[in-house]
């Protein structure tokens, strides 16, 4: 990495480039996806794909309320509306069952607004349950942005007879985050959208640079989204090293698995193992849920043993989404997640000593709190 961030300092050229360009070239091909748009965060990644799908004023986006702020807050930056349908208790991802019920019984506080896509998130590093949700896109004319952010790598399995396809490319664009905790992490933020599309790829270039094409003239309006390059020769030095990492995560898990098989502690379900998927989930967190999660966190904390919340109140009832007409009690799923979800340590780098340390400490402090 050293060395790459040399070549970038001496060639001083230090936004998009030709670094920026090999980096979305391989990304591209280990998505399975045609074109690839670097951008500056995962948020943006959101943002530009939905512009350039033309949402804004006047049109929902249907997504999930448990997930990280971003996935709703791109679609309210454009101005238009997060509709929310709940999760699947299993995965934590958005239900298709939900959602159907959503598109069947339009609530009437959404009278005027008209649905324009649907946003699944493959939270966790685990993919949402893709066929029916393009099913339902395509019988309602919607467009479909995977909020892949923290899902790089993770497939999908393919109906009887084809080929699993991995998170990003299933969609109309796939949008993923390089931000450093992530499976692929940048020295910073950074961000992704892939399509195979290339209509759509030209219009996601566009808003990325100010809507300028050419440079200094505009017909459109973006924003500052670049990619940096320092930012990409990193990521294509670490790119390589994913798979390797992947596998530590998934053997973390196991072990983690093999500890909770019964108890107190709910592992999370890999609902597309043994389904023909060899990446059936990247652990991008592993996230359990115990009984009188914060007093379990705060006892784990006390011990030296570094756990998160993903996430404590979700979407629909944060207060900036107040005008939605949300009320506790309306995504009960997603609401329960919320109370009893806990992430982890995961990273790759763990060795079986700290893992043995973080199962008898979540064994111990969960069976009291039972």
């Amino acid at each position: 990495m050293r060395r790459a961030i040399d070549e970038v300092c001496d060639a001083q050229y230090f936004i998009l480039g030709p670094k920026v360009a090999a980096l979305e070239s391989a990304v591209a091909k280990y998505c399975g996806a045609e074109h690839a748009i670097g951008v500056s965060s995962g948020t943006d990644a959101l943002i530009v794909a939905l512009m350039a799908m033309g949402v804004g004023p006047g049109d929902a986006v249907i997504t999930s309320p448990y997930s990280f702020f971003a996935t709703a807050g791109s679609v309210a930056r454009l101005g238009a509306t997060p509709v929310f349908a709940d999760i699947d208790p299993v995965t934590f991802n958005l239900s298709p069952a939900r959602v159907e019920e959503l598109l069947a019984r339009w609530p009437a506080r959404f009278a005027g607004l008209k649905p324009k896509a649907i946003m699944p998130v493959h939270l966790y590093g685990q993919a949402a349950d893709m066929a029916p949700l393009m099913e339902l896109a395509r019988r309602h004319g919607l467009r479909v942005v995977e909020d892949a952010c923290q899902a790089i790598g993770a497939e999908y399995p393919a109906p009887a007879g084809g080929a699993a396809r991995k998170v990003g490319a299933i969609g109309d664009a796939g949008c993923f985050s390089f931000f450093p905790s992530k499976n692929l992490g940048g020295f910073g933020d950074g961000g992704m959208v892939v399509t195979r599309d290339p209509e759509l790829a030209a219009r996601i270039v566009r808003p990325r640079n100010h809507g300028s094409e050419p440079k200094y003239y505009h017909a459109t309006i973006g924003g500052n989204f670049r990619l940096d390059a320092l930012q990409a020769a990193v990521l294509s030095v670490k790119l390589p090293h994913l798979e390797a990492w992947h596998e530590g995560r998934c053997r973390n898990a196991a072990t983690y698995d093999a500890h909770f098989a019964s108890g107190p502690v709910r592992p999370p379900a890999a609902v597309y193992r043994g389904r023909g998927v060899k990446r059936f989930h990247v652990f991008n967190q592993y996230v359990v849920r115990v009984p009188e999660r914060d007093a379990v966190r705060e006892a784990l904390t006390k011990e030296g043993i570094g756990t998160e919340v993903y996430y404590p109140v979700p979407l629909h009832v944060q207060e900036c989404f107040r005008h939605l007409g949300y009320k506790p009690g309306d995504m009960p799923e997603s609401e329960r997640a919320a109370a009893e979800s806990l992430a982890l340590p995961i990273y790759p780098e763990l060795t079986e000593e700290m893992l043995a340390t973080v199962c008898e400490a979540v064994l111990r402090l969960a069976g009291r709190a039972a």
